[in-house]
Protein backbone atom coordinates (compact mmCIF):
# COMPACT_ATOMS: atom_id res chain seq x y z
CA UNK A 1 0.00 0.00 0.00
CA UNK A 2 1.62 3.33 -1.03
CA UNK A 3 2.48 5.77 1.73
CA UNK A 4 0.14 8.70 2.25
CA UNK A 5 1.20 12.26 1.41
CA UNK A 6 1.48 13.12 5.10
CA UNK A 7 3.65 10.06 5.72
CA UNK A 8 5.98 10.95 2.84
CA UNK A 9 6.25 14.51 4.13
CA UNK A 10 7.21 13.34 7.63
CA UNK A 11 9.77 10.99 6.10
CA UNK A 12 11.33 13.78 4.04
CA UNK A 13 11.45 16.08 7.07
CA UNK A 14 13.17 13.38 9.16
CA UNK A 15 15.81 12.82 6.46
CA UNK A 16 16.42 16.57 6.18
CA UNK A 17 16.78 16.88 9.97
CA UNK A 18 19.24 13.98 10.15
CA UNK A 19 21.35 15.39 7.33
CA UNK A 20 21.41 18.78 9.05
CA UNK A 21 22.57 17.24 12.35
CA UNK A 22 25.27 15.19 10.58
CA UNK A 23 26.44 18.27 8.69
CA UNK A 24 26.67 20.40 11.82
CA UNK A 25 28.57 17.71 13.70
CA UNK A 26 31.06 17.39 10.85
CA UNK A 27 31.52 21.15 10.62
CA UNK A 28 32.18 21.49 14.35
CA UNK A 29 34.60 18.60 14.31
CA UNK A 30 36.56 20.05 11.39
CA UNK A 31 36.69 23.70 12.38
CA UNK A 32 36.34 23.77 16.15
CA UNK A 33 34.15 26.43 17.70
CA UNK A 34 34.52 30.04 18.73
CA UNK A 35 33.67 30.85 22.33
CA UNK A 36 31.19 33.68 22.70
CA UNK A 37 32.68 36.95 23.94
CA UNK A 38 36.04 35.63 25.10
CA UNK A 39 37.88 37.64 22.47
CA UNK A 40 36.45 40.91 23.80
CA UNK A 41 37.94 40.72 27.30
CA UNK A 42 41.61 40.31 28.14
CA UNK A 43 42.69 37.72 30.67
CA UNK A 44 44.54 39.20 33.64
CA UNK A 45 46.46 35.94 33.94
CA UNK A 46 49.20 35.87 31.32
CA UNK A 47 50.46 32.34 31.94
CA UNK A 48 48.94 29.16 33.28
CA UNK A 49 49.73 25.47 33.49
CA UNK A 50 46.73 23.41 32.34
CA UNK A 51 46.23 19.71 32.96
CA UNK A 52 43.34 17.30 33.37
CA UNK A 53 42.41 13.88 34.63
CA UNK A 54 41.59 13.08 31.00
CA UNK A 55 44.87 14.30 29.52
CA UNK A 56 43.82 13.93 25.88
CA UNK A 57 40.15 14.82 26.23
CA UNK A 58 38.28 17.36 24.13
CA UNK A 59 37.60 19.66 27.09
CA UNK A 60 41.21 20.24 28.10
CA UNK A 61 42.12 20.77 24.46
CA UNK A 62 39.39 23.40 24.04
CA UNK A 63 40.39 25.14 27.29
CA UNK A 64 44.01 25.38 26.15
CA UNK A 65 42.91 26.71 22.78
CA UNK A 66 40.74 29.49 24.18
CA UNK A 67 43.46 30.56 26.64
CA UNK A 68 46.18 30.66 24.01
CA UNK A 69 43.90 32.44 21.53
CA UNK A 70 43.38 35.17 24.14
CA UNK A 71 47.01 35.82 24.98
CA UNK A 72 47.55 33.39 27.86
CA UNK A 73 50.76 31.36 27.63
CA UNK A 74 49.99 27.76 28.55
CA UNK A 75 53.01 25.70 29.60
CA UNK A 76 54.16 23.26 32.32
CA UNK A 77 55.95 25.04 35.13
CA UNK A 78 53.80 28.18 35.19
CA UNK A 79 53.36 29.66 38.65
CA UNK A 80 49.72 28.58 38.82
CA UNK A 81 48.04 25.44 37.53
CA UNK A 82 44.50 24.91 36.32
CA UNK A 83 43.52 21.28 36.86
CA UNK A 84 40.33 19.85 35.34
CA UNK A 85 39.63 17.33 38.08
CA UNK A 86 36.70 15.51 36.53
CA UNK A 87 33.84 15.54 34.06
CA UNK A 88 30.52 13.82 34.64
CA UNK A 89 27.51 13.19 32.41
CA UNK A 90 24.08 11.99 33.46
CA UNK A 91 20.76 11.53 31.72
CA UNK A 92 17.19 10.94 32.83
CA UNK A 93 13.85 10.70 31.08
CA UNK A 94 11.84 13.89 31.48
CA UNK A 95 8.58 13.11 29.66
CA UNK A 96 6.91 10.77 27.18
CA UNK A 97 4.73 11.47 24.17
CA UNK A 98 1.22 10.09 23.88
CA UNK A 99 2.42 7.36 21.50
CA UNK A 100 5.29 6.43 23.87
CA UNK A 101 7.60 6.20 20.86
CA UNK A 102 9.38 9.47 21.61
CA UNK A 103 10.97 10.32 24.94
CA UNK A 104 12.27 13.69 26.12
CA UNK A 105 15.54 13.36 28.02
CA UNK A 106 17.28 15.75 30.36
CA UNK A 107 21.07 15.58 30.01
CA UNK A 108 23.43 17.11 32.59
CA UNK A 109 27.15 17.69 32.13
CA UNK A 110 29.43 19.01 34.89
CA UNK A 111 33.08 19.93 35.27
CA UNK A 112 35.08 20.11 38.51
CA UNK A 113 38.18 22.28 38.38
CA UNK A 114 40.92 23.46 40.73
CA UNK A 115 43.61 26.12 40.70
CA UNK A 116 46.79 25.18 42.54
CA UNK A 117 49.87 27.22 43.33
CA UNK A 118 53.40 26.63 44.63
CA UNK A 119 53.94 23.39 46.57
CA UNK A 120 50.78 22.14 44.83
CA UNK A 121 48.65 23.95 47.41
CA UNK A 122 44.96 24.18 46.58
CA UNK A 123 43.94 27.83 46.12
CA UNK A 124 40.37 27.45 44.89
CA UNK A 125 38.01 24.86 43.46
CA UNK A 126 34.59 24.98 41.91
CA UNK A 127 32.08 23.07 39.81
CA UNK A 128 30.38 24.10 36.57
CA UNK A 129 27.19 22.53 35.26
CA UNK A 130 24.98 22.76 32.18
CA UNK A 131 21.68 21.07 31.36
CA UNK A 132 19.86 20.49 28.11
CA UNK A 133 16.86 18.59 26.76
CA UNK A 134 16.37 16.54 23.62
CA UNK A 135 13.76 14.20 22.18
CA UNK A 136 14.68 10.64 21.20
CA UNK A 137 12.59 8.87 18.59
CA UNK A 138 12.54 5.07 18.89
CA UNK A 139 12.03 4.84 15.11
CA UNK A 140 15.15 6.87 14.27
CA UNK A 141 18.15 5.34 16.06
CA UNK A 142 20.81 6.79 13.73
CA UNK A 143 19.38 10.28 14.05
CA UNK A 144 19.24 9.87 17.83
CA UNK A 145 22.97 9.05 17.99
CA UNK A 146 23.86 12.05 15.84
CA UNK A 147 21.65 14.33 17.91
CA UNK A 148 23.22 13.09 21.17
CA UNK A 149 26.74 13.67 19.80
CA UNK A 150 25.82 17.17 18.65
CA UNK A 151 24.24 17.98 22.01
CA UNK A 152 27.33 16.74 23.87
CA UNK A 153 29.54 19.01 21.76
CA UNK A 154 27.33 22.03 22.44
CA UNK A 155 27.21 21.34 26.19
CA UNK A 156 30.98 20.94 26.38
CA UNK A 157 31.32 24.26 24.55
CA UNK A 158 29.06 25.89 27.16
CA UNK A 159 31.16 24.46 30.00
CA UNK A 160 34.35 25.81 28.45
CA UNK A 161 32.61 29.15 27.94
CA UNK A 162 31.68 29.30 31.63
CA UNK A 163 35.20 28.34 32.70
CA UNK A 164 36.75 30.99 30.46
CA UNK A 165 34.49 33.64 31.98
CA UNK A 166 35.48 32.55 35.49
CA UNK A 167 39.16 32.68 34.62
CA UNK A 168 38.80 36.15 33.12
CA UNK A 169 37.78 37.43 36.56
CA UNK A 170 40.88 36.09 38.34
CA UNK A 171 43.95 38.30 38.75
CA UNK A 172 47.52 37.36 39.70
CA UNK A 173 47.15 39.51 42.84
CA UNK A 174 44.17 37.41 43.95
CA UNK A 175 46.09 34.18 43.41
CA UNK A 176 49.12 35.57 45.25
CA UNK A 177 46.90 36.37 48.23
CA UNK A 178 45.32 32.91 48.12
CA UNK A 179 48.81 31.40 47.96
CA UNK A 180 49.87 33.24 51.11
CA UNK A 181 46.71 32.12 52.90
CA UNK A 182 47.23 28.50 51.83
CA UNK A 183 50.86 28.56 52.96
CA UNK A 184 49.91 30.01 56.36
CA UNK A 185 47.23 27.33 56.79
CA UNK A 186 49.64 24.55 55.81
CA UNK A 187 52.27 25.87 58.25
CA UNK A 188 49.73 26.08 61.09
CA UNK A 189 48.63 22.51 60.44
CA UNK A 190 52.25 21.31 60.32
CA UNK A 191 53.07 23.17 63.56
CA UNK A 192 50.05 21.66 65.31
CA UNK A 193 51.01 18.18 64.15
CA UNK A 194 54.59 18.65 65.38
CA UNK A 195 53.41 19.99 68.75
CA UNK A 196 51.16 16.95 69.19
CA UNK A 197 54.06 14.65 68.33
CA UNK A 198 56.31 16.36 70.88
CA UNK A 199 53.67 16.11 73.60
CA UNK A 200 53.27 12.44 72.94
CA UNK A 201 57.04 11.92 73.03
CA UNK A 202 57.35 13.78 76.36
CA UNK A 203 54.83 11.59 78.14
CA UNK A 204 56.48 8.94 80.36
CA UNK A 205 56.17 5.48 79.02
CA UNK A 206 54.59 2.95 81.39
CA UNK A 207 56.64 -0.13 82.12
CA UNK A 208 55.01 -3.39 81.28
CA UNK A 209 53.32 -5.05 84.23
CA UNK A 210 55.22 -8.06 85.47
CA UNK A 211 53.06 -10.88 86.78
CA UNK A 212 54.41 -12.83 89.79
CA UNK A 213 55.79 -16.22 89.01
CA UNK A 214 53.49 -19.09 89.84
Amino acid sequence: MPASGAGRTRGYEMIKRNLLVIGLAGLLGACGFQLRGTGDVQFALKELDVSARDTYGDTVRDVKDVLENNGVRVFPGAAYKLYLAGEQESQRSASYTSSARSVEYERTMSLDYEIRGAKNLLLLSNKLEVQSYYVQDSNNLIGNDQQAAQLRTEMRRDLVQQLAQRLQQITPAQLDELQQTAEAKAKAEADALEAARQREAAQPQQSPIELPAQ
